[in-house]
């Protein structure tokens, strides 16, 4: 039981890394658009800015899902779940695991596109013809590392009889 939690520790870390990349790439976004603002007002062209903040932005999104799925920041239908009591625990595993399936399809078809993408070369439409796999990857560890966390939260339910989410006093008012 010990190396479990230990495990468990070590995942809501790598969830927590997630959280944090996904911050970065929110810093690059407003770093992308002040250069932006910068080169129009010197009369310079930086081609591909909105392009690159698009990109930043879809890896923001899924590397911050697993992050927030354990901060309680996904939503809960609480009420029906805290009505239900002793059936709380059923419930919550069937929407654990329905979660768990469909972002595993996703996290699938992700790296599938992105292997794709990687393989024919593809590259964007706009003028900074970035190779496509390049943002995907973010679209993809994101989307891994969510299906990873409904997983694991699947299992400590069933092992630990707890999920991992925390919600915020704020929340529960």
């Amino acid at each position: 039981m010990r190396a479990y939690r230990r495990l468990c520790s070590f995942l809501d870390a790598v969830y927590t890394a997630g959280g944090v990349l996904a911050a970065l790439f929110l810093i690059a976004i407003l770093l992308l658009i002040v250069l932006q603002m910068v080169a129009r007002w010197t009369g310079q062209v930086f081609s591909g800015a909105p392009d690159y903040a698009g990109y930043c932005m879809a890896s923001a999104s899924f590397l911050a899902f697993a992050h927030a799925l354990n901060r309680g920041a996904h939503i809960r239908v609480s009420i029906l779940l805290n009505a239900l009591g002793r059936g709380r625990y059923w419930l919550e595993i069937w929407c654990f695991t329905a979660g768990a399936l469909a972002s595993s399809y996703l996290a699938w078809y992700a790296i599938r596109a992105t292997r794709w993408s990687y393989k024919f070369h593809d590259i964007s439409q706009g003028q900074d013809a970035t190779p496509l796999w390049i943002p995907q990857l973010g679209m993809s560890i994101g989307a891994t590392l969510l299906a990873l966390c409904f997983w694991d939260n699947v299992v400590r339910l069933i092992v630990l009889k707890q999920h991992a989410i925390r919600v915020d006093a704020v929340a529960m008012h």
